[in-house]
């Protein structure tokens, strides 16, 4: 059993020249909020790289992708923009294991490709990790919502997953489920995640418990979209999120007890 590594600095004294923070982007058929998306993140005051990576759109995504990597290299004000394509679409957790694997940061943090997470959020989810305060940083959904946004479907989905995923590793999250988790790159190289589509958010939240990592959270902005908008996480995935946690039960993927 490897250790959570809890200093940031070089461990030979010398100065740390990788950037702050790397931004994952997985996306399919984003076409129409892809290059928003990109700008916001872009706009954010830190230090960072930004991987996009494409899980087989065909709704154009690709072809914007390859002309917005083309003129930001050309664009010294810009972010490094580097584009990674999957031959066919594989899913959520694929995309980011291929993000991962080129991560150069000290902190990486997921950005979906639609518009219901603000990069706005960043200072606040990366900062304690950058001051050795965590391990990683979730931007919780619910921690400053209004009560009507706690209302429906999808809240009360994520209450239950949350719970059980709680329950399984002995954590106290608000919302597992989050998008924003900020965690320590060279942590998360480590972690041997394998799930392909939404099965990313119980399962790195099992290796990271499990691993003794310190874990808080802050709260953040949240603008959902409907299916009609382009929202793909459904009820097949809420199961399915049951599946990946009973799996990192049974295979130790836990806080010790």
């Amino acid at each position: 059993m490897w250790h959570c590594p809890l200093k940031m600095p070089n461990r030979d004294g010398k100065k740390d020249f990788r950037m702050d923070l790397t931004v994952i982007v997985p996306a399919y058929n984003e076409v129409s909020t892809i290059e928003t998306v990109l700008h916001d993140v872009d706009e954010t005051d830190i230090d960072k790289e930004i991987i996009v990576v494409d899980d087989g759109s065909t709704d154009g995504t690709r072809e914007l992708l390859a002309e917005l990597e083309r003129a930001w290299a050309k664009d010294a004000s810009r972010s490094r923009l580097t584009v990674l394509l999957q031959p066919f679409n594989r899913g959520k957790g694929a995309a980011l294991r291929a993000g991962i694997a080129k991560a150069r940061g000290k902190v990486t943090i997921v950005q979906d490709a639609d518009l219901e997470y603000d990069p706005a959020d960043y200072e606040r989810l990366v900062g304690p990790v950058l001051d050795d305060r965590a391990d990683a940083v979730y931007g919780s959904r619910w921690l400053d919502a209004p009560p009507l946004m706690r209302l429906g479907f999808h809240a009360l989905g994520n209450r239950v997953l949350t719970a059980t995923s709680n329950l399984l590793t002995g954590l106290r999250l608000t919302d597992m489920e989050t998008c924003y988790k900020a965690i320590r790159t060279d942590t998360l190289k480590k972690l041997p995640l394998r799930e392909d589509r939404f099965g990313f958010e119980p399962e790195v939240t099992a290796h990271l418990a499990g691993l003794g990592c310190r874990i808080m959270e802050v709260p953040i902005s949240y603008a959902g979209r409907s299916y009609a908008e382009g929202k793909k996480i459904g009820w097949r995935d809420g199961l399915e999120a049951f599946r990946v946690m009973g799996r990192c039960w049974r295979q130790g993927a836990r806080l010790p007890r």
